[in-house]
């Protein structure tokens, strides 16, 4: 058995929350928060059978998409409050995927 577990964002989390339960696997979502744009993200956890984790993969990579987004440059560390951010183009979405071993698994 393995957990995937994939940090997805905010705007393509509850279409791939949908899509995997519409197929049947049982997901459960958590709210988090990125670092870099401390923006939405959905951490989405599940327990998959090992023959089943490609499956879980190509949804989630059907439904999560990299997009560019314009945001303000973040304020280096001790600059001063005459600090003007700019902007600048960042890449944001898509999904980040890790699958990790389950040596024992129980539903109680």
């Amino acid at each position: 058995m393995k957990l995937v577990l994939a940090i997805v964002n905010d705007e393509d989390g509850n279409k791939v929350l949908g899509a995997l339960s519409k197929e049947g696997f049982s997901v459960t979502k958590l709210a988090t928060t990125g670092g870099f744009l401390r923006a939405g993200n959905m951490t989405l956890l599940s327990g998959v059978e090992d023959d089943q984790v490609q499956t879980v993969i190509d949804i989630i990579k059907s439904k999560s998409h990299r997009r560019t987004q314009i945001t303000a440059s973040p304020m280096p560390m001790g600059a001063s409050a005459s600090f003007t951010p700019y902007p600048i183009e960042v890449q944001v979405g898509g999904a980040t995927i890790f699958v990790i071993d389950v040596d024992r698994f129980e539903k109680v």
